[in-house]
């Protein structure tokens, strides 16, 4: 019996009980306390897993993808081990194990599915030693932080080569993601979309333009968002590898339905980007081996939940929340808002802290002028950095209402408002306004 490991376990649980009570997230801290107490807690931990261990790294989709991977998995009669909150980095990752391991200090699963922050793969990958790592994208993500995308793609690639036996999932209709698995030299199993879904006609930045192998600048055939699509390089034969798991027939609107190795799925979702998170997490649990027959049983059960496309409902009005924190998911989230045809308000939250990037720069490559539209009746800026909204949104001609408050503008719109809200908001704002959302439910029971 180890005392300390012990320790560690039982002291992170307790700070996870207090931080709930309080109201506070308290995950972070959990870890915290809990390598500070044992730092091999984490290795020992992953150790006990039975089976393998999935890490889901990306710049957007990462929190849905690893969440509905870990539901498959249990659809299969599986015990997992998750980090479902997003709590990504380090001490995110020890949480997830030692909130989940028993009093005797030990791990009863047979599988892990953990959510990767892709700069903090460096301190999480040496611990746990996966056995699949999902990739689900690679846009710009605050760049005060990450640097450039090259920067995030050579912290993974040396990450990767210290696993030897790691085995790639990948969204192969993404050129940079695509270059990353095949420069590897690992086995790879890619996930896509090979026909057009619907017309791409904004102005969105095309991270992958150029080919990462000789520099030439990609052909697409087309595009489903950003640099996401059918890409061939003219210069050394580069191109979209073809998809073991290729979703057919897609339809979006109020669902999400298509097809895959000839079954069909529909979800309750919006949102394009939607198709792909789902098509990952088949991709893995298929990786995995088992055959995904509970798969849609799981669709029709899961709730995403933690701030991505949630949903409430506060005194007869719709609340959808939705987290946006760089250029590529923001024009994924307003397509997903204007998918919906009917009278709407908006609420846009920005902070700076720390978290999300103090650099806010990024907004002025979101297609905002898409929200210049007749069913949008208002539009409310919230946050640190209302301000800095507000003038973006004068930019493209639309009018906005400033109230820097979260809940106060919440509700004015909920007392004076379409009955339809959606609220999108930044990293650090996520949490606080969930918590927002989720006392106003309460209060009306």
């Amino acid at each position: 019996m180890n005392i300390r490991r012990i320790a560690a376990i039982w002291s992170a649980k307790a700070a996870g009980f207090v931080c709930k009570k309080m109201g506070r997230q308290g995950v972070t801290w959990a870890g915290k306390i809990a390598l500070k107490i044992y730092p091999p807690v984490l290795k020992e931990l992953s150790a006990e897993i039975k089976k393998d261990i999935f890490v889901v790294c990306g710049t957007n989709g990462k929190t849905t993808t690893n969440n509905m991977l870990c539901a498959a998995l249990e659809a299969e009669g599986q015990k997992v081990i998750c980090n479902h909150t997003g709590s990504n980095m380090l001490n995110g990752v020890v949480a997830a194990f030692v909130l989940g391991a028993k009093l005797n200090g030990h791990i009863d699963a047979d599988y892990a599915c953990i959510e990767a922050d892709e700069a903090s793969t460096k301190y999480i990958f040496p611990q746990i030693k996966p056995s699949y790592m999902v990739m689900t994208n690679l846009f710009r993500d605050q760049l005060d932080r990450y640097g450039e995308i090259d920067i995030t793609m050579n912290i993974l690639e040396e990450m990767i080569g210290k696993v030897p036996d790691l085995k790639l999932v990948v969204n192969g209709d993404d050129a940079l993601s695509a270059y990353l698995a095949m420069d590897t030299g690992h086995p790879s199993i890619y996930y896509g979309i090979s026909k057009p879904v619907m017309k791409n006609e904004t102005n969105e930045i095309r991270e992958g333009r150029f080919c990462k192998r000789c520099g030439e600048r990609l052909q697409y055939s087309f595009y489903h968002y950003s640099q996401l699509g059918d890409y061939v390089c003219p210069s050394c034969g580069f191109k979209r590898p073809v998809p073991d798991f290729d979703a057919e027939d897609v339809k979006v609107g109020d669902q999400i339905s298509f097809s895959v190795e000839n079954r069909h799925f529909i979800a309750n979702y919006k949102g394009f980007y939607n198709v792909y998170n789902i098509l990952a997490a088949y991709a893995g649990v298929r990786t995995a081996g088992f055959e995904g027959t509970h798969f849609n049983d799981m669709l029709k059960r899961f709730n995403p939940e933690n701030g991505r496309m949630e949903q409430f409902r506060i005194k007869g009005t719709g609340v959808t929340l939705n987290l946006a924190k760089n250029p590529a998911g923001f024009n994924q989230n307003i397509a997903a808002v204007m998918q919906d045809r009917s009278p709407k308000d908006v609420i846009i939250a920005i902070n700076d802290n720390a978290q999300d990037g103090i650099d806010i720069s990024w907004l002025w490559d979101v297609d905002f002028d898409l929200f210049r539209e007749e069913s949008i009746r208002s539009i409310t800026v919230s946050g640190i950095r209302c301000q800095d909204m507000r003038l973006r949104l004068k930019y493209v001609d639309i009018p906005s209402m400033l109230e820097a408050d979260v809940e106060k503008a919440i509700s004015d719109r909920i007392a004076d408002g379409t009955g339809n809200l959606y609220v999108l908001v930044n990293y650090t704002a996520l949490f606080s306004t969930r918590n927002i959302l989720k006392k106003m439910e309460e209060e009306q029971k």
